[in-house]
């Protein structure tokens, strides 16, 4: 695999992934999950209006990214992720956000959950 995963840019992927059954929901991101039966792993990550203005949704875009791609290095699989801001995260860092984001792909079996972390 790459360094980065590939970008979830189209919109029929992300009405899919909020369709889906798989859904993990931190007071941070909401974390969707779509398996695919070929291809690479795609990333989409999204904030709405609720988060603030487009400064704010940046920034929490930005901090998903960060802590997404560090807890997706390394893994493999055909996947859609779809990540969506809360109003929340705007008060963290990525490094807490990678441990949120860690765990809602370990549930998902994206990735092997470490304790190290």
């Amino acid at each position: 695999m790459t360094d980065y995963p590939k970008t979830l840019n189209r919109n029929h992927l992300f009405a899919r992934a909020y369709r889906s059954k798989l859904c993990f929901v931190s007071p941070f991101v909401v974390t969707y999950v779509v398996r695919k039966r070929g291809g690479d792993l795609h990333v989409g990550i999204t904030a709405s209006k609720k988060v603030g203005g487009a400064v704010q949704r940046n920034r929490a875009r930005r901090v998903v990214k960060a802590a997404a791609y560090e807890a997706l290095r390394g893994s493999s699989g055909s996947y859609d992720v779809v990540f969506v801001c809360r109003k929340a995260i705007l008060s963290k860092k990525s490094t807490f956000i990678k441990k949120v984001i860690s765990d809602h792909l370990a549930q998902a079996g994206i990735i092997r959950h470490t304790r190290s972390q």
